[in-house]
């Protein structure tokens, strides 16, 4: 179920962070936020924290989005992860790392994200 399932969303900027967090909010995943990749480690770092998918930003200033994803990997190996990117081009991805193309519609981003947690559309 949606409701028992943690999302960490990391977006610098702060209307399309707000677009996605309500998005995931409706749709009942609890929704951890951060602005940038060095917040985002604070929770990854903490391990008493439950975060069950990590989706990040490709652009994010200082660390982007793949570095994030590489440093994330080795605290958490098996977080599922997925990068937003409005790049179309031949993005090279970290393993067990999946990619959604912005703009993306809420109905995308719903598939994609439940896809990836396995729970049902």
């Amino acid at each position: 179920m949606s409701g028992e399932s943690t999302i960490l969303v990391v977006e610098d900027d702060a209307i399309v962070r707000m677009l996605i967090v309500d998005v995931l909010e409706e749709l009942e995943f609890k929704v951890l936020v951060a602005e940038h990749a060095e917040a985002a480690q604070a929770f990854i770092e903490d391990s008493a924290k439950v975060i069950d998918l990590m989706m990040t930003d490709w652009g994010l200033p200082g660390m982007n989005g793949k570095e994030l994803a590489e440093k994330t990997r080795e605290l958490r190996p098996t977080l599922p992860i997925l990068l937003a990117s409005g790049y179309a081009e031949n993005i090279d991805l970290p393993a067990g790392v999946q990619m959604i193309a912005k703009p993306f519609s809420i109905d995308q981003l719903r598939d994609k994200v439940k896809g990836m947690l396995g729970t049902p559309l």
